[in-house]
């Protein structure tokens, strides 16, 4: 991996630390937050590496204050570990093919996500089984997605909405699914060599400051309506997803 220049670790630094803020107040979106930002500054594999560690960081300490994560981790174990095969297959595309083009894609998946909400409009009762086949099939396609583009929660929340998911349940088959993906990404990224003391050095100031700011996130779920921050972030994201698309086409 190429040094960072100051600048970029400048922006690196704030980027993490809004992430684990919004990660930490709405329950998800450290890499929704993250990796489009860093992508308009690098590219989407080096954003993918540098919001890695901190990402992993951020939903360990999500999922430990949250009480629901064992009966998640129960009831909906197959899907969490067809995320690792989906993750290992797109972080292998992601390490032998140019990245640039993935910038578009990203920005389609997190256009995509920001188009979920009329979903729940159209969802009156559950329509959908949760079965080991529909769990396995949502994983894999997760996985994959956040293998290439660091994203799953598109695909995420369609399964949560149309299984009719308890709220108390959501935010920990999130940060279940995230945490299982990116292991196994991470694992991919060290097996191809990528993991190196460079970068390790670089994350780790990423790290600490992401654990800070979910910390204040956290505090804020528990005492502030966090609609108003969904909003925030929904709009920063379309800024961002407009940016991506822009940069793409100008080449």
């Amino acid at each position: 991996m190429e040094y960072l220049s100051d600048t970029t670790f400048l922006l690196a630094l704030a980027t993490v630390a809004l992430a684990g803020l919004v990660h930490g107040a709405l329950g998800l979106g450290f890499p929704m937050v993250a990796t489009p930002v860093l992508a308009l500054a690098t590219d989407v594999r080096t954003a993918i590496l540098l919001t890695l560690l901190p990402t992993i960081a951020s939903n360990i300490g999500s999922l430990l204050s949250d009480k629901a994560w064992r009966e998640v981790l129960r009831r909906f174990w197959p899907m969490a570990l067809a995320t690792v095969a989906g993750s290992v297959i797109g972080t292998q595309v992601i390490l032998n093919t140019d990245p640039e083009p993935y910038r578009l894609l990203l920005a389609a998946i997190t256009i995509a996500y920001l188009s979920m909400d009329w979903l729940r409009g159209a969802v009156v009762q559950p329509r959908w089984r949760p079965t080991v086949p529909l769990m396995v099939g949502t994983g894999a396609v997760a996985g994959l997605l956040a293998g290439l583009v660091n994203v799953m929660a598109p695909v995420l929340i369609v399964f949560t909405l149309e299984t009719g998911m308890a709220a108390s349940l959501m935010v920990s088959v999130f940060n279940i699914n995230f945490l299982f993906s990116k292991a196994a990404q991470l694992a991919t990224f060290a097996a191809d060599g990528a993991i190196v003391l460079e970068l390790l050095i670089t994350v780790a100031p990423l790290v600490l400051v992401a654990l800070v700011t979910l910390s204040v996130g956290i505090r804020i779920r528990r005492r502030t309506d966090v609609d108003r921050y969904r909003r925030w972030l929904k709009g920063a994201l379309w800024v961002i997803s407009f940016l991506l698309i822009g940069q793409h086409f100008a080449g």
